[in-house]
C-alpha cells in the first residue's frame, strides 16, 4: 500500500505543477497579447488528471 500512496503523491504534485505553469502561461502570454491557448489546455489537462485521480482514489479506498 506505500507504493500506491507514493504513486498518488507524485501524480498529485504532476497535477499542481501542470496547473501553476498553466497559469502562469496564461498570465504571461495575456500580458504580450500573444494566444493564451497551450496555457488553457494545461489547465484542462491537470482538472482532468485531479478528477480521475481523486475518482481512482475513491473507487479503490471503497474497494479496500
Amino acid at each position: 500500500m506505500g507504493g500506491l500512496f507514493g504513486l498518488f503523491v507524485i501524480y498529485c504534485l504532476t497535477a499542481i505543477v501542470l496547473f501553476v505553469v498553466g497559469i502562469i502561461q496564461i498570465i504571461i502570454k495575456s500580458s504580450r497579447n500573444e494566444p493564451v491557448k497551450p496555457g488553457l489546455k494545461l489547465l484542462i489537462i491537470s482538472v482532468i488528471m485531479v478528477v480521475i485521480g481523486f475518482g481512482a482514489c475513491a473507487v479503490l479506498l471503497a474497494n479496500s
